[in-house]
């Protein structure tokens, strides 16, 4: 992977191939716990479908963190040169204009973390 798009399609198509996987091993009674991306809703009821269909209850942690931190975890990241991507502050911008923040309405038990 090397850009944004390429970075979609392979999360598109690993939902794809996870998905039943997932559900198999909730229905199994193994808990699960997914490191994906989960800012948009599309992307988050992707993960109340594969919840449902397992008949699971669903927990959703969302940082809620000042884009401007971010920004500057990314930079200490990128400039420790120990991960294989490295994202741009604009391609974080770009990212981020995708993000609609979690409601307790979508059906998860939502988890709020800030900053104290």
């Amino acid at each position: 992977m090397s850009t944004i798009s390429d970075y979609v399609q392979c999360s598109r198509q690993l939902r794809g191939i996870m998905g039943r996987h997932v559900v198999s091993l909730l229905k199994a009674g193994i808990s699960v716990v997914l490191d994906y991306p989960a800012n948009t809703l599309a992307a988050r009821s992707w993960m109340n479908i594969v919840a449902k269909s397992a008949n699971a209850a669903s927990e959703l942690h969302y940082l809620d963190l000042p884009n401007d931190l971010c920004k500057t975890r990314l930079r200490e990241r990128n400039e420790a040169g120990e991960h294989q991507f490295q994202l741009t502050e604009e391609q974080f911008d770009q990212i981020a204009s995708h993000f609609v923040a979690p409601t307790a309405d979508e059906g998860f038990e939502l988890v709020v973390h800030r900053l104290k």
